[in-house]
């Protein structure tokens, strides 16, 4: 069975440390414990690897964020895999800073990486990984905020954060999102 990962971010160095790309983060780490390297590839850079029999793709889309859903939809076509074999991992506004929960859909909630995708597969029940970064923002100050830096608090916080998010995911590839949303989710 194939299992499609996809980390949210924008390319650039301006927004490689930021809340907003933290999608991107997991996924490295993910590929960074799997010992595998990126090729840029049509769309996204890309990744393998097996795990206990399943072939794991990974990508982070190079469409910039309001265009995530053209990559998605290209490498699930692209390599076979079912939308219910799909994990997108995004950052959550709505959510506590390090709170981990894993869905089997839900609605884009404002988020136009989510967005772009429920447009172009024409569904919001596809998996997804929310990482919660917090609203901790004044008025108006969103933007600034997500493509912003993780506060110094938060940095010391990250890696267990996720380390947490790449168990996450294998989960999902092993024992399904059922199991993998009753045993790590976090509050």
């Amino acid at each position: 069975m194939n299992y499609l990962i996809v980390g949210l971010g924008n390319i650039g160095r301006e927004y490689a440390d930021t809340r907003h790309n933290v999608g991107f983060m997991v996924a490295d780490e993910l590929a960074n414990q799997a010992g595998v390297t990126w090729s840029t590839l049509k769309h996204a850079y890309y990744t393998d690897f097996k795990q206990r029999g399943h072939q794991v793709y990974v990508i982070k889309p190079t469409t910039y964020m309001n265009l995530s859903g053209k990559a998605v939809n290209y490498w699930m076509k692209e390599l076979k895999v079912p939308v219910e074999n799909v994990l997108v991992i995004v950052d959550d506004l709505a959510i506590p800073f390090g709170s981990l929960r894993i869905k089997p859909k839900g609605s884009a909630a404002g988020h136009n990486g989510l967005r772009s995708i429920e447009a172009t597969l024409g569904t919001q029940a596809y998996p997804r990984l929310r990482f919660g970064i917090s609203d901790n923002f004044q008025k108006g100050r969103q933007v600034d905020y997500v493509l912003g830096p993780f506060d110094p608090d938060e940095q010391k916080d990250l890696p267990a954060h996720i380390e947490h998010a790449v168990k996450m995911v294998h989960s999902f590839v092993k024992i399904g999102i059922e199991l993998t949303m009753t045993n790590l989710n976090t509050k």
